[in-house]
């Protein structure tokens, strides 16, 4: 192995971030972004089927989203620019149920996140602009998206919102339950 660091996040099973090797020189670097065996040696043991790619301006928050019958592990990164990432744990029986873990996530820094089945995610957009990719182990289904509300003071996620930036959101993204609405349901 050697070509990625793994580190568990906090006290939330399952959650990971990778930092892979950089080989770098006068001319640039290179990476490798994504090896099967690797991460299966790791203990990420998924197959991925689908890729995503999503561009983005300072403020423009995504999310909470998630997969209701069909979950998605999802393995997210950044390109171009910067992110505050977040995952919540909805795994019921969890012991951290309802906690959430975030990570800057930059071009710069070129940290990715690893997030099981069973976790609504999102981020929020630092930099000018961001383009933000992400694999998923399930195709998207359209009519099987939930999602929670972002500033849900129940889950209490600490967003790095400077004073003066203006939030942005898709309509769906406004119109979330709470938390104790998807405990309760």
């Amino acid at each position: 192995m050697g070509k990625i660091k793994v580190t568990q996040c906090g006290d939330i099973s399952g959650l990971k971030v990778v930092e892979p090797a950089v080989f770098g020189d006068a001319r640039g670097y290179f990476m490798e972004t994504y090896n099967y065996n690797d991460f299966k040696e790791a203990g990420i043991d998924v197959e991925f089927v689908q890729d995503n790619q999503s561009s983005s301006h300072k403020g423009v928050l995504r999310g909470l989203h998630f997969q209701i019958n069909y979950p998605q592990d999802k393995l997210v990164r950044v390109v171009n620019g910067e992110v505050f990432d977040v995952a919540v744990d909805l795994r019921e029986g969890s012991e951290t149920f309802g906690k959430w873990f975030g990570v800057v996530l930059s071009a710069e820094n070129k940290k990715q996140f690893f997030i099981p089945k069973g976790f609504a995610h999102g981020f929020l957009v630092l930099s000018e602009h961001a383009e933000f990719v992400y694999k998923c182990s399930d195709f998207y289904h359209p009519n099987d998206e939930g999602g929670l509300i972002w500033n849900d003071p129940d889950i209490g996620i600490e967003w790095p919102i400077p004073e003066g930036m203006e939030l942005s959101f898709s309509d769906k993204d406004t119109k979330w339950g709470s938390f104790r609405e998807y405990k309760n349901r």
